[in-house]
């Protein structure tokens, strides 16, 4: 049985008051402003985690709650060129706003063909002319801005698509495969889907002993 949620709450923008001119009657510096962006995650849960330090068999029963999540800060468009623009190309883009993205999961995840252990991770993304990646890093609990290529722990290709409806803020979801998961690990996969403006990247993921 799993259970798929998405929450968000907004972030306020916030300005600082020009400073006043300095004795030497030098301009007032420009007001620094906070862009609005909301704090959002998407989860799926499962049972899917090993009790005690039994080995289960691909077809064996599972048990134990266990959780994979996204958390993010969601930018929106808001009329601004979004490829190219807000996402940069070439460059390593925070993949989202504010704090870093981070993924959690609580047993061991492939992400397309990068296997990861349990534990948390930050997510980047890299927009080239050969296309899109995902960054899996090791520098959660940071600034978005402040990535360190040294932490990587692997990159993947996106597989992208156009949409003819776009979407004014950038949303992440994790969709599992199948509506009621049985009881092996084949069940507990799904696909990452990264939506905003009119662009659509995705990749699998699927949870594994």
């Amino acid at each position: 049985m799993h259970r798929f949620a998405v929450a968000a709450a907004l972030v306020v923008a916030a300005a600082l008051p020009t400073s006043p001119a300095g004795a030497q009657g030098q301009p007032p510096a420009p007001p620094l402003r906070v862009a609005a962006s909301s704090f959002a995650s998407v989860e799926v849960h499962l049972n899917a985690r090993r009790i005690g330090q039994q080995w289960y068999e691909e077809d064996a029963s599972l048990t134990g709650p266990s959780r994979l999540a996204i958390t993010y800060g969601q930018p929106h468009a808001r009329g601004r060129r979004i490829d190219g623009g807000l996402i940069p190309r070439d460059t390593v883009w925070r993949f989202g706003a504010n704090e870093v993205t981070t993924l959690h999961s609580d047993v061991n995840l492939v992400l397309d063909t990068l296997h990861l252990r349990r534990g948390d991770y930050a997510l980047f993304v890299l927009r080239t002319a050969a296309g899109w990646q995902l960054i899996v890093n090791r520098g959660t609990a940071t600034w978005g801005t402040d990535y360190n290529p040294a932490d990587d722990v692997g990159r993947i290709a996106l597989a992208a698509r156009t949409r003819t409806e776009p979407e004014e803020s950038l949303t992440i979801y994790l969709v599992p495969d199948a509506a009621r998961p049985g009881s092996g690990y084949a069940d507990l996969q799904g696909r990452l889907r990264i939506v905003w403006g009119t662009t659509e990247l995705s990749t699998t993921w699927r949870m594994v002993p």
